[in-house]
């Protein structure tokens, strides 16, 4: 972070829409004079019926969104600053905590906030790919098909470009895939912290 400061910074990133996208990491710390890279993923079948949307519409279907993200962040002390370089797990767990407690005003650390309005945008390419391809199933398992010719060294510039273009496809079913279970575990955790909470 360039905050001109020695401190740690932690992170938090809510959205609210939480079962359209996918926010990885959704919380963390950054050290003095680093940067932390955060994923925002859209989840296939809400990507599918903005792609729709616009091939309907082109750019004014999609430019009604009232997505949001908020950003937030303070400074921590070098005692929890230390816990960045332990278990994960711990780490993770110790934010969440810090973040009810500040959230629910039982801290008196000063809280910043930023909030993110969303634009979506389709690059060409997208578009083109789904008209091209039929959605597949959020259940679904992509497939791995063995590549016919495997020695890169053999293969012409035509076979290379085929190659890199299946090769691309494949990471992106395999995202989606990976959105889409975890997409589902997160709405399955909260059903079960919810339940819980009406048991009790």
């Amino acid at each position: 972070h360039g905050g001109g400061t020695d401190e740690y910074i932690a992170f938090k990133v809510k959205t609210t829409q939480p079962r359209r996208y996918l926010v990885r990491p959704n919380q963390g710390l950054i050290a003095p004079g680093s940067a932390e890279t955060i994923s925002i993923l859209l989840v296939e079948k809400d990507k599918q019926v903005l792609l729709q949307s616009y091939e309907r519409l082109g750019q004014s279907g999609l430019d009604h969104s009232k997505d949001k993200f908020l950003v937030q962040s303070c400074t921590v002390d070098k005692s929890f600053a230390a816990k960045k370089s332990g278990d994960q797990t711990e780490l993770y767990d110790a934010l969440t905590t810090m973040w009810n407690s500040l959230t629910s005003g039982g801290s008196t650390t000063p809280l910043h906030n930023k909030k993110l309005h969303v634009r979506h945008v389709v690059q060409e390419s997208s578009a083109a790919a789904s008209r091209a391809a039929p959605s597949s199933s959020a259940g679904a398992v992509p497939k791995l098909e063995k590549t016919s010719n495997s020695n890169v060294k053999d293969m012409t510039q035509d076979q290379l470009a085929s190659e890199i273009t299946n090769l691309r496809r494949k990471y992106d079913e395999l995202v989606s895939f990976s959105v889409n279970l975890t997409a589902e575990r997160d709405i399955l955790s909260n059903t079960l912290e919810q339940t819980k909470r009406d048991y009790n």
